[in-house]
């Protein structure tokens, strides 16, 4: 939450910090991206997402567990395993 809230007024710049930053604390930090990802929107919702997507293999099982049980977010969770899949 605390990288999240500083993305409120980053630049380009700081924003890719703090994304390596989450990227870097991995996937102990799974179960809150993809439940700040059902929350959050604008940069913060790319950051994570983009987030998730780079820590890979590991989301997947996070994102199909949350749209389980938010079909609202299904769609996001599909599009995202896609992406990781592709990668």
């Amino acid at each position: 939450n605390e990288i999240l809230s500083k993305l409120e007024n980053a630049d380009n710049t700081t924003k890719n910090i703090l994304e390596n930053e989450l990227v870097n604390i991995g996937a102990s930090a799974l179960p809150q991206l993809v439940d700040q990802l059902q929350v959050v929107r604008g940069i913060k919702r790319g950051v994570v997402a983009m987030t998730l997507i780079r820590i890979g293999d590991a989301s997947v099982k996070y994102l199909e567990k949350a749209a389980k049980s938010n079909k609202d977010f299904e769609w996001v969770a599909e599009y995202l395993i896609r992406e990781i899949k592709a990668a």
